[in-house]
């Protein structure tokens, strides 16, 4: 299977840059958690997203171009391994201007039971969803 990538715009809010007059180090963690819900609600049905919510483990973040404020940016992201209730997702920051790769940044996310608070394994029809065939 191939995972699918999904896109999304970034605007660069005032609040973004730092003392440097780039993007804080810390709004890519807050775009990678952004993209990565929108990309969840987006291809999960109403079923599976009732039946987990997702805590992060690990996030690890590559810094290789600084962003500026006026820069139009684009997020993408796909999902990959999937391990009992662990799941790996990779974001990367793009600007299409100069098809200049900004960031990358690649987490572990746990799936737990909403009810119960417990892990939940990631099932094949959840997979799926994020995956197409070869």
């Amino acid at each position: 299977m191939t995972p699918i990538v999904f896109e999304a715009p970034i605007t660069i809010e005032p609040g973004d840059i730092d003392g440097l007059g780039h993007v804080n180090n810390v709004v890519y963690l807050r775009w990678a958690q952004e993209v990565a819900t929108a990309h969840w609600r987006h291809q999960a049905t109403p079923e599976q997203q009732e039946a987990y919510v997702w805590v992060v483990l690990r996030h690890e973040i590559d810094y290789l171009a600084p962003a500026l404020p006026g820069d139009q940016l684009v997020a993408r992201t796909h999902v990959g391994a999937a391990t009992g209730a662990r799941f790996q997702r990779t974001v990367e920051i793009h600007r299409p201007s100069d098809a200049r790769l900004l960031a990358r940044c690649l987490s572990t996310w746990a799936a737990l039971d909403p009810r119960t608070g417990r892990p939940r394994r990631v099932a094949e029809s959840l997979l799926a969803r994020f995956s197409a065939p070869e």
